[in-house]
C-alpha cells in the first residue's frame, strides 16, 4: 500500500484563512450597514422604492456567519481538540451553503431590474454596484472555506489516526 501523500494545513496557514473570513465578514456587515442607510433613505415616487431580494433577506448581514466560522478556525488551531476542529469544520460547510445560496440571490436581483422613480434611481444604482461587489466575494469566501474543510478533514482524520494508535500503543504496553 502507496503512503499517505497528504498532510494537514499549517497553523499559519489555518490563521490567515481564519483572518480572512474574518475580514470578509466584517466588510459584509459593513455594506449591509450601508444598503441599510440607502434603502432607508429612499423617497416615495411614483414607481415606490428599490428593495431587492438581497436586502430583504439581509444577505450581506450573512457576514456574521463568515466572522463566526473564521474565530472557530483561529481558535481550533490555538486549541486542537477534535471538538473544536468538528465545530470549525461544520461552520465553514455552513459558510460554503451561506455563500452560495447568497451567490444565487445577487444573481438573481442583478438580472432583473424593474424600474425605479427618477428620485429614487441613484440609490438603485449604487445598491446594485454594492450588490456586485459583494457577488464577486462570495467565490472567495467559499474557496476559503472549502480549502479549511478539506484540509480540516484531513486534519481530523489524522487526529483520530493519532489518537487510535496511542490507544493501541497504550494497550500493548500494558500487556507486556
Amino acid at each position: 500500500m502507496a503512503p499517505c501523500m497528504c498532510s494537514k494545513i499549517s497553523t499559519a496557514d489555518s490563521l490567515v484563512l481564519g483572518a480572512l473570513q474574518i475580514m470578509i465578514g466584517i466588510f459584509h456587515v459593513f455594506m449591509w450597514y450601508f444598503l441599510l442607510i440607502l434603502y432607508m433613505g429612499q423617497i416615495r415616487g411614483v414607481f415606490g422604492t428599490y428593495e431587492p431580494i438581497t436586502y430583504k433577506t439581509g444577505c450581506a448581514l450573512w457576514g456574521i456567519i463568515f466572522i463566526i466560522a473564521g474565530g472557530s478556525i483561529i481558535r481550533a488551531v490555538r486549541h486542537p481538540t477534535q471538538g473544536m476542529i468538528t465545530f470549525a469544520l461544520m461552520m465553514n460547510i455552513f459558510c460554503m451553503i451561506v455563500a452560495v445560496i447568497a451567490s444565487i440571490l445577487t444573481t438573481i436581483e442583478l438580472s432583473s431590474f424593474n424600474s425605479v422613480s427618477y428620485r429614487n434611481y441613484g440609490q438603485a444604482k449604487l445598491g446594485r454596484e454594492v450588490s456586485r461587489v459583494l457577488l464577486i466575494s462570495y467565490p472567495l469566501e467559499f474557496s476559503i472555506a472549502l480549502t479549511y474543510s478539506i484540509f480540516g478533514c484531513i486534519g481530523l482524520s489524522h487526529h483520530h489516526n493519532e489518537d487510535t494508535l496511542t490507544a493501541v500503543t497504550e494497550e500493548a504496553e500494558s500487556t507486556f
